[in-house]
């Protein structure tokens, strides 16, 4: 016989059952319904035990259907108290369990300690106080793990997985004060400083997740304004709704009994949180969408998963996972840890559904992933069928007290605040130091125009002076040229052209003697040389410059230069009267002189 898939639905006077049924025969078909109990029979289908949340009557109102087009009875049962909420319809691996075995109560009991036993299930945790912390026995099942501490010596069968699923090395021999010893051990190492300021001041990845809304938002919001208008919770579960491969799954769970005491209870319910937050942050970083780093993102940031840890309150899941938050994911920031708090919260509020969904994503993406689906064994199925038989009230109570718990950066242990106060600190430094670049940029042409200024202003004093220093020499010239029949003319220039002597250049610094018959001339063109130079070289004249007739045997005129002696050209009557040649040169002895001189005369004189 096939178990066919079902889903039930209700409202204020009847409870609705929709069973699948496709390729069955539509007259032959048996339906039985009774308070509680449902069966239903349609070959080759057979939904032999389906036990409701409530009770239904028979008082003719009831009705069936079937859709030939998509294989499916619709059957309507009425309810006993018209108006009763019907709680856990979605709980389908409940609802198929056995009416005798749905109590996780065990089968043998003391009668005595049975009134005790119900006191402490109606007794709700303190979520905010710290238990008694546990004695660890010498039994050889100390160091247990896995849903309510149920597990052990799973590891010694699967050491080539373990290395892949959890962190801890041998959890058969670790204790649990020696796996919480060692884990903070391993977040304190592997904390990075610079990893976590550069998603600290480069946020804008982290920004755009964060505005991401998963499908809870919006069921929160719908379930809040709800609760506003009719403050009635008993519609919460309608804005939770199944896929069909999730019901699929859970038809195929095996209903199971737990046997908690109220410390493993306790347990169980902060393990919960702890993967719900790392589910939480794994949604939000992806905005929903799965990949292959998504089984690692969860069983990374959960304690519970990947350490086999157990809590002992509230505030020590939320520094556990804060702590592995700004360690290990690709995003480390803060924002993250208080954004999976508050959907966490959301999750909770919304009831054991919206957790259950959650679980079972949580149990697919494990599923799919090699070596995760160990964990699936040792805590996701387990929560999936546990979910489904625990109490709202309890998760509206720990919802509640998650709420009120806070987590600041200073309980990580990390000295975050320092490092962000320093960081800070650097940051103005480097901003202080470019604004000084800024500026001192912005200075510099304003001061380069300053000291073109000043060069103009110095090369014009220096004109200016090299025009006085001129001044002196042409009086002195003339006066000299006076007695001398001389005249001779300094002139300073920046470049001064190359000595002329009958048509020959030899040199860029001269000085000139022009000699006629009517007025003799001497001209001295001489480049801009400070004076100092001028009189150094005056004193280093010692050579003769002879002026000699062409080679015909004509008559040679000398004169002879000195330091500071008479003009160095002697009367130019004598030059007139000795010379008779077509025309007179210079000849330039062997010694190189600084100064050398051309002479001239008029070529029309016989």
């Amino acid at each position: 016989m096939i178990t066919p898939a079902f889903e039930l639905t209700q409202d204020p006077d009847f409870l609705t059952i929709i069973i699948q049924v496709p390729y069955a025969r539509a007259s032959e078909f048996d339906l039985y319904f009774e308070g509680e109990d449902f069966k239903f029979y349609a070959k080759p289908y057979f939904l032999r035990q389906l036990t409701l949340p409530g009770r239904v009557v028979e008082d003719g109102r009831e009705k069936a259907s079937y859709n030939t087009d998509k294989g499916t009875f619709t059957i309507q049962l009425p309810k006993e108290i018209p108006g009763q909420y019907f709680e856990g319809l979605d709980m389908l691996t409940s609802l198929l369990a056995p009416k005798k075995s749905r109590s996780a109560k065990p089968l043998v009991e003391e009668i005595a300690a049975s009134g005790e036993v119900s006191e402490e299930e109606e007794e709700g945790f303190d979520w905010e106080i710290e238990q008694t912390p546990y004695k660890e026995s010498a039994q050889p099942l100390q160091n247990c793990y896995g849903f309510g501490n149920l597990r052990s010596g799973v590891f010694q069968r699967l050491q080539d997985e373990l290395s892949d699923v959890i962190d801890i090395r041998d959890p058969d021999q670790s204790p649990v004060d020696e796996r919480r010893r060692k884990r903070l051990a391993a977040e304190a190492a592997k904390f990075d400083p610079d990893h976590y300021l550069a998603d600290f001041f480069e946020d804008e990845a982290i920004q755009h997740v964060l505005k991401y809304k998963p499908w809870w938002v919006d069921a929160h919001k719908k379930m809040t304004a709800l609760q506003g208008e009719s403050h009635q919770e008993e519609d919460t579960p309608k804005f939770v709704v199944f896929s069909e491969e999730e019901r699929e799954q859970l038809r195929k769970f095996t209903n199971k009994s737990y046997l908690l005491d109220k410390r493993s209870c306790h347990h169980v319910y902060l393990g919960l949180i702890d993967i719900l937050l790392a589910y939480c942050y794994e949604i939000c970083v992806n905005e929903g969408e799965k990949n292959v780093e998504s089984s690692w993102n969860i069983r990374k940031l959960s304690a519970t998963l990947c350490w086999l840890e157990s809590f002992s309150n509230i505030h020590d899941v939320l520094i556990s996972f804060g702590r592995r938050v700004l360690c290990y994911p690709l995003y480390r920031h803060f924002g993250l840890v208080t954004r999976a708090l508050s959907d966490t919260v959301m999750i909770l509020q919304l009831g054991k559904a919206a957790v259950l969904k959650c679980l079972l994503d949580i149990h697919k993406i494990f599923r799919e992933n090699d070596p995760a689906y160990i964990l699936n064994d040792l805590f996701i199925t387990d929560y999936c069928i546990w979910i489904q038989k625990s109490k709202s009230r309890k998760l509206a109570a720990l919802s509640e007290s998650l709420q009120k718990t806070t987590l600041t950066k200073s309980h990580l242990g990390f000295e975050l605040e320092e490092l962000e106060a320093a960081a800070l600190l650097v940051q103005e430094e480097e901003s202080m130091l470019r604004a000084a670049g800024t500026v001192s940029k912005q200075q510099l042409p304003s001061s380069e125009s300053e000291t073109s200024d000043s060069e103009e202003s110095s090369s014009t004093s220096s004109s200016e002076t090299e025009g006085s220093d001129s001044d002196e020499l042409e009086s002195s010239a003339s006066e000299d040229g006076k007695k001398n029949s001389l005249q001779g003319t300094l002139q300073g220039e920046g470049t001064a052209p190359l000595i002329d002597c009958n048509g020959l250049r030899q040199g860029t610094k001269s000085l000139t003697f022009e000699v006629s018959d009517e007025k003799s001339k001497v001209s001295l063109q001489s480049t801009s040389v400070p004076g100092k130079l001028i009189e150094e070289l005056e004193k280093q004249m010692h050579t003769a410059i002879r002026l000699s007739e062409q080679p015909e045997g004509l008559a040679t005129a000398s004169c002879v230069l000195q330091e500071q002696e008479e003009p160095c050209v002697s009367d130019p009557d004598r030059f007139s009267k000795e010379s008779t040649g077509k025309g007179n040169f210079l000849e330039v002895s062997s010694k190189t002189n600084p100064l050398l001189f051309l002479c001239s005369t008029n070529e029309d004189e016989d």
